[in-house]
């Protein structure tokens, strides 16, 4: 479903005889298309997936900083890199299944992509501070 939706954004991004170097930039503040605002929540759901990126690579050093700590006690603790991937992968399917379905509400409709795209960049946004508290730790 989240390549439909995909498939969807970009095929309307896409349409219409000019190109999109010499469309003005959208106003998101005041976007009053449904092309607009589903253009609005993909960009939206972008930046939010780039910072999730950024913030993941660090929560990734964090734990692997952490597993190197823990091998000098006992290796049997080493794991925290391996359950943050195991999170992060769970997390991703629960992510697109949920947004999918919220989708659902306007099938077919012209603003489905918007409600998955804005689904998306909500829990993106929540995922990326849970992974900040991650890297914080319990105070470090």
């Amino acid at each position: 479903m989240r390549t439909l939706a995909l498939a969807i954004v970009l095929a309307i991004a896409s349409s219409g005889t000019a190109s999109a170097q010499q469309d003005p930039p959208i106003d998101c503040a005041n976007a009053m298309s449904q092309h607009e605002m589903n253009q609005c929540a993909y960009m939206d759901f972008e930046k939010a997936d780039k910072e999730l990126n950024t913030v993941y690579k660090q929560a990734m050093k964090a734990r692997a900083d952490l597993d190197k700590q823990s091998a000098e006690i006992d290796p049997i603790y080493v794991g925290a890199v391996k359950a943050l991937k195991k999170a992060q992968r769970a997390w991703i399917d629960y992510r697109d299944g949920h947004c999918d379905g919220v989708g659902y509400q306007a099938a077919g409709g012209s603003m489905q992509p918007m409600l998955i795209e804005g689904c998306r960049a909500t829990l993106t946004t929540a995922r990326t501070k849970e992974l900040r508290e991650l890297i914080e730790g319990l105070g470090n």
